[in-house]
This record gives structure tokens, C-alpha cells and sequence, in this order.
């Protein structure tokens, strides 16, 4: 056996029957995925997944930073453009360095997907790599695996996947026309078209102009937006998600901002102005919130593409992102003055700062109506990261401040893996409320169906 019955419950007997009790009640909720990376040509085309090296490792960026960390070269992981490699070989290099992920969570959704999907007992290893790649080879060329048969076999009930303001949304618009009764929606992800520091900005804003608006101009540019964000929301799209450097938001006059705007534009602006044009955004982007009522999502404070030769050589996404301190309290000030106190309007923040929970995170979202929380994102999507996060919030802004989980993964095989380390963790944390007398264990029960299950459905409209 990979994964033991009562992983990651707590160690003390008696709190760790609570939580066994709490658990077996939420344990099979269907899944509320409202944020992650995975592909709706997936569920469109519900073709077979090419294979194993393919499915678990060159997608996966925790395992592509690990591997790279200990001296395995990318190329040979099959990263690069002009490579071709053998797969088995690719899945033999990951074998081999499998003992790298010891007491990671990565292991926990390798070891679940490997164990409840595949059938396999044994650890991976250098020993059992070919056992193991002819095991989920051979899975993987069955009815029972393709995306649509695993979408119903993981009991999800909404899937967001995460596209450009320029994708087609074909994809989209296949699966809709299909017969198939999964329900995958698009979430705006508008980087491309309003961070300057995005390849291709000009090029993209230019793209804009399919909409029949001029982009050339700050108004025209805004409509296009506009026009944008509601063909998401025609395919169900309820949510626009923001990666930016930092939170920082402003108030400029539409002069102001139609000036800031020609300068990013022309390629002139210089890196403060190409910061207060993000910051100008977000404003623009809650307004535009307010009107068409999808939710927003703040991802703040990543060094993206960190490794400029990896950048260069591999492009985005491979594992070379790192945290960076983030501002809050200053930084949200000029939209929170603005939109703040609108109850109408939905902003999730999110945060790869922990140093921030309790100092401006919690109290904010504690006191702002339009604020929540959301769970704890990318680094922190781990036993001890729940537990540091529940420890430092609760205290301030309560369960109901936050948006319950979201697995925020481009793996789409270890969903419900998260979702279930998810869930044991906050039936450990309620078990432990409940074992101090601070909780009964009928309102832990109600908080541990709202928190695998009913915020986020409530907080992403769904």
C-alpha cells in the first residue's frame, strides 16, 4: 500500500477519530474546480493521454523545478523544442530521482493518483519504473481514461480551465455542443493584453481589434475589454483571474490613464509606468467586475520566469517562479476606496507571502465586503501550509471570508488528490476545535461540507 487510511489525520487518538468521522461525511462531495490550468481540447477532442512521462512529468512544474534543482537536464525530460526523446527513458530519469520527493505533497498526489488510479502497491523506484510505465501505459489506452470517463469517474461537478483574452474558445464551444453533460468553463486570464511586460503586448492589444474596437485608444481599448469579458461569459466563464507582480491598484483620471496608456503602447514607458498601468487595471477590471458581475482573482506576488537562460531556452511555466514579499494594505487602498464597500462585487486574493495571513490578509478581508480569501496557493498547497494558513486567518476573518479550495493545477490526474488532502487537513484542523471544546461537532460538520464543498461554489458563482 502507497497511502495509508489515516494519512495526515492527527496523531492523537481521540481528536484523530473526530476527524475520521467529519471526513467520512465530506469525503465523496462532488469537486468544485473554479480555478486551474488544465485544457479544454482535453474534454473536446476526449482523446487518450499520449502516456505517462507525458501526463505526470513534463506538465507538472513542481516536478520540473525538483528534478532540476538535483542536475537533471530538462532536454532530457523532453523540455526542449527540437528534442525528441524516448518516453520510458524520460520516466526512467523520473523514477530514479522519485526519493526527491519525500515528505512533499507532490508525493502525497503521486502516491494517491498512482495507488486509487493505477492500481500500483509498490513505491516507484529505479526497480519498478518499467512495471510502473506498462501499468499506466496500458490504462491509459482504455475507454475508462479518457478525459471525459475520468472528469465523471473524479465526481468533479465544475471544471474552470484558464484562457487568454485571444484564445478562440473553440474548444469551449465544442465541448457545449457536444451531447457530453460535463460542465468545463473558461475563467478571463488578461495578462497577454494588459501586462506590458507580456511578449507580444502591443501585438496582442492589436489582436483586440477583432472585436470591431478601435485599441489604438484608451476608450477603445476598455470596450474591447468589455466586449472580451462577456463573449467569455456567453460559454460560462464567472470568474477573470489577474497574475500580476504585485497588488498594487490605482485611481488615475481618464487623462491620465488614456496618457499612461498611449506610453505602454508605443513601447516608451519605463518600468514605475509600466507597474501604475497594472495597478490602473485591476481598478479598470473590478469597474468592469461591478457591470458584468464575474468574479475576480488576484494572484500577486510571483517572480515569474525567475531563471532567465530556462525563460530563454524553454519559455514560460517550467518551474522557475518564486515568491516575492507583497503589499496588501497600501496597495489595495486606491480600489478599496473606490469598490470596497460593494457587496455586489467578489474579489479573491491570493497570496504566496504567508507573512501576510494575519498582519493585512485576514483583517482585511474580516472587515472589506467585496474581499475573501483564498486558499493557499502553489508553494503553500500543502499539510503544512493548510495548517499555518487555518491557524492564522481563523482567528480574524473566520471560515466564511474564505472560498473553500481550489486545486490551481495544470495535472489534471492529481485533482483529486488535492482535493482530498484538502479535505483531511481542514477535518484535522476542525477535529482539533472540537476536541478543545470550541466547536460541536455538528457545526465542525457543517463547516467541513462548506469548506470542501459550499464556498466555493457560493464565492465563484457557480
Amino acid at each position: 500500500m502507497l497511502i495509508h487510511p489515516d494519512r495526515l489525520f492527527p496523531a492523537e487518538a481521540s481528536t484523530r477519530k473526530i476527524a475520521k468521522r467529519l471526513y467520512e461525511q465530506v469525503r465523496n462531495l462532488p469537486l468544485i474546480c473554479p480555478h486551474g490550468h488544465t485544457q479544454a481540447k482535453w474534454f473536446a477532442a476526449n482523446e487518450y493521454f499520449p502516456g505517462p512521462a507525458q501526463l505526470f512529468v513534463q506538465p507538472d512544474h513542481y516536478i520540473l523545478r525538483m528534478l532540476y534543482s538535483q542536475g537533471v537536464s530538462l532536454n532530457d525530460l523532453g523540455m526542449g523544442q527540437q528534442e525528441v526523446h524516448d518516453p520510458r527513458e524520460m520516466w526512467r530519469i523520473f523514477a530514479r530521482h522519485y526519493y526527491l520527493f519525500r515528505g512533499t505533497p507532490t508525493r502525497l498526489w503521486l502516491d494517491f493518483s498512482f495507488q486509487e488510479l493505477f492500481g500500483m502497491q509498490e513505491r516507484l523506484s529505479e526497480k519498478t519504473a518499467d512495471a510502473y510505465f506498462d501499468a499506466i501505459s496500458a490504462k491509459l489506452r482504455t475507454e475508462e481514461f479518457r478525459p471525459r470517463a475520468l472528469y465523471e469517474r473524479f465526481n468533479v461537478e465544475v471544471l474552470a480551465t484558464t484562457d487568454s483574452p485571444l484564445d478562440s474558445l473553440a474548444d469551449h464551444k465544442a465541448i457545449r455542443d457536444s451531447n457530453w453533460k460535463g460542465r468545463i468553463l473558461p475563467t478571463f486570464r488578461h495578462d497577454p493584453v494588459v501586462d506590458p511586460d507580456f511578449d507580444g503586448f502591443a501585438k496582442n492589444v492589436g489582436e483586440l481589434a477583432a472585436t470591431g474596437e478601435d485599441t489604438s485608444s484608451w476608450a477603445g481599448y476598455l470596450k474591447a475589454l468589455r466586449l472580451s469579458r462577456m463573449r467569455f461569459k456567453e460559454l460560462g466563464c464567472t470568474a477573470t483571474d489577474h497574475g500580476h507582480p504585485t497588488a498594487r491598484t490605482a485611481n488615475l483620471s481618464t487623462t491620465e490613464a488614456a496618457k499612461l496608456y498611449q506610453q505602454v503602447l508605443s513601447g516608451t514607458a519605463d518600468a514605475q509606468q509600466k507597474e501604475l498601468f497594472r495597478a490602473q487595471m485591476l481598478t479598470e477590471m473590478a469597474r468592469m467586475s461591478l457591470e458584468d458581475g464575474l468574479v475576480m482573482q488576484i494572484h500577486a506576488g510571483s517572480a515569474r520566469n525567475h531563471n532567465r537562460e530556462l525563460h530563454q531556452q524553454y519559455g514560460r511555466d517550467v518551474g522557475a517562479d518564486i515568491p516575492t514579499p507583497t503589499n496588501y494594505v497600501d496597495a489595495l487602498k486606491p480600489l478599496l476606496d473606490q469598490f470596497g464597500n460593494r457587496s455586489e462585487l467578489t474579489i479573491i486574493l491570493f497570496t504566496l507571502d504567508e507573512s501576510t495571513y494575519s498582519r493585512e490578509l485576514a483583517p482585511l478581508a474580516g472587515h472589506y465586503p467585496c474581499l475573501l480569501l483564498g486558499p493557499p496557493w502553489w508553494f503553500h498547497d500543502s499539510p503544512e501550509g493548510m495548517t499555518r494558513y487555518r491557524e492564522q486567518v481563523t482567528e480574524t476573518a473566520g471560515f466564511y471570508n474564505t472560498s473553500g479550495f481550489n486545486d490551481d493545477t495544470r495535472a489534471f490526474l492529481s485533482i483529486p488528490a488535492r482535493h482530498d488532502v484538502a479535505r483531511r487537513m481542514d477535518c484535522s484542523f476542525l477535529a482539533r476545535l472540537v476536541a478543545e471544546h470550541r466547536l460541536e461537532e455538528d457545526e465542525a460538520l457543517g463547516l467541513a461540507h462548506d469548506l470542501a464543498y459550499g464556498l466555493a461554489k457560493k464565492a465563484y458563482r457557480l
